[in-house]
């Protein structure tokens, strides 16, 4: 299951999502956040869909890696499903037995949050598979500039954010080497009670912990070692770039979120 989590992986290329300027996508993902919150029926969330998978083509990436590393939300989304089911007792009844009925407004309300929270995770995972870790830093510190105004600590926030988008991969490749090292001792991760196996998993803790707090130590030297004192009249060698097609991406989402209002029922 580890290999298959994607959030904070890059994968280098030329398409025309991995082109526009990282403040253009930022901008972006949180209008598509407003946009899946606006469909509220079949239409809508089709139109969400279709959206979603359009980008997706866009950015080049393989939909098999995309599926690939939606497996661990999956279990995320069927329990959401399922509760909505159980809970929702809206509508009418579908299915009736002693203990449990099935309602028609507890299954459209199901269907409609689990492709919510896929249309969600499938888009916002293209931010960083196609934006380096550096750009999401040098595009949040630019938005978030005008905070600075009321003495905000803005780079040193974007710079947090991006070690931590930065570091998610490498964790989990340490937890891999853990686990790995602990089976060849005789630890059980896959095999037996799920109690058992959640018992297996605290050994990884102390190990994962160290290993944290020393990748932490080492980068914070390094950092010191080349001079960094912070964002205070630092310079930039790379210079961000607004060009015509990131105004056309943001203008095609104020379309659709102005359509889908129209189109959603009230």
């Amino acid at each position: 299951m580890l290999d298959n989590i994607i959030i904070g992986q890059y994968l280098p290329g030329q398409s025309v999502l991995h082109r526009m300027d990282p403040r253009a996508k930022l901008s972006a993902i949180f209008l598509y956040i407003i946009v899946v919150f606006l469909a509220n029926n079949w239409l809508t969330y089709a139109i969400v869909g279709v959206f979603a998978l359009f980008t997706i083509a866009l950015s080049r990436v393989s939909l098999r890696y995309i599926y690939k590393g939606m497996k661990p939300v999956i279990l995320i989304v069927l329990f959401t499903f399922i509760l909505q089911v159980l809970l929702t007792r809206e509508g009418a009844v579908l299915y009736d037995l002693r203990w449990f009925k099935l309602y028609d407004g507890g299954l459209r309300q199901g269907i409609f949050i689990s492709l919510r929270l896929l249309y969600l995770v499938m888009v916002t995972s293209l931010l960083t598979l196609t934006t380096k870790p550096l750009d999401i830093t040098d595009g949040l510190e630019s938005l978030l500039g005008p905070l600075k105004k009321i003495k905000l600590p803005v780079h040193e926030f974007a710079l947090m954010m991006s070690i931590a988008l930065r570091f998610i991969p490498t964790l989990l490749q340490e937890t891999e080497k853990i686990m790995k090292a602990q089976m060849a001792r005789g630890a059980e991760f896959t095999t037996g009670p799920i109690l058992q196996r959640l018992k297996a998993f605290v050994p990884l803790l102390i190990p994962l912990f160290i290993s944290s707090f020393k990748r932490a130590e080492d980068l914070a030297l390094a950092m010191e070692a080349r001079g960094y004192r912070g964002g205070e009249g630092r310079t930039r060698l790379r210079v961000l770039k607004w060009t015509g097609k990131d105004t056309i991406a943001l203008f095609v989402l104020v379309v659709l979120a102005v359509g889908l209002y129209v189109l959603r029922t009230h």
